[in-house]
């Protein structure tokens, strides 16, 4: 399959915060998912590699960027220089989405998931669900809760799918413009019910993307 799950590291933070960028309007400062990394035991995050952007579609790009431009009017010694164009490891540029959880006692409360808009309704976003939900069941924890707006009905879906329900409202949750957040919690992940639903769920998700 084409695309890789990692565990997320602190050279990966450059790149993690680029795609929050475009995916949210607020967005959290390279410290913190430093500190997350470095000193949060419960907290476990993940990135969503792409492995056919390779080194060689990289060069091209940056040859792009680097070609000279034309000018009719002026030699081109007394045009602006371009600014060093710096170009990401292809690991880095790899990466097109990423995501995270907490674990609080028995509870996986998951505190982002971000996908790069130029993937988006591939399935990848739901990916990294399932890994997350992959996670949960590594740490041991019995449910996986957590917050979404109001007015993102298509990721309210997506969780609805895996089990996810309505259990309560946090007014003013998003500081970007006070919405609010939806608390939506599973069923206990280890009831052998949500088991069989979660594996043939992951499995036809799995064969979707094999496909791709």
């Amino acid at each position: 399959m084409r695309y890789v799950i990692d565990r997320m590291t602190m050279s990966d933070v450059p790149r993690v915060i680029e795609i929050e960028r475009l995916a949210y309007p607020s967005t959290w400062p390279p410290s913190a998912y430093r500190k997350e990394l470095q000193d949060n035991r419960w907290a476990h995050y993940i990135v969503l590699r792409d492995k056919h952007i390779t080194e060689e579609r990289l060069v091209v790009d940056q040859q792009e960027q680097e070609r000279p431009r034309k000018s009719r009017l002026f030699p081109l010694s007394l045009l602006p220089s371009r600014p060093a164009v710096t170009v990401p490891s292809p690991d880095l540029a790899a990466i097109i989405g990423f995501a995270g959880l907490w674990l609080m006692v028995d509870e996986a409360h998951i505190t982002t998931i971000a996908m790069h808009p130029n993937y988006r309704r591939q399935g990848l976003g739901e990916f990294l669900l399932v890994s997350l939900i992959d996670i949960a069941y590594d740490i041991g924890a019995k449910w996986v809760t957590l917050e979404v707006r109001v007015s993102n009905y298509t990721a309210q879906n997506l969780y609805r799918k895996y089990g996810f329900r309505e259990a309560g409202l946090r007014h003013r949750y998003y500081s970007d413009n006070q919405e609010d957040a939806l608390i939506m919690w599973t069923d206990e992940i280890n009831s052998p019910g949500y088991k069989q639903k979660f594996q043939e769920l992951k499995s036809m998700l799995l064969q979707k993307l094999e496909a791709q």
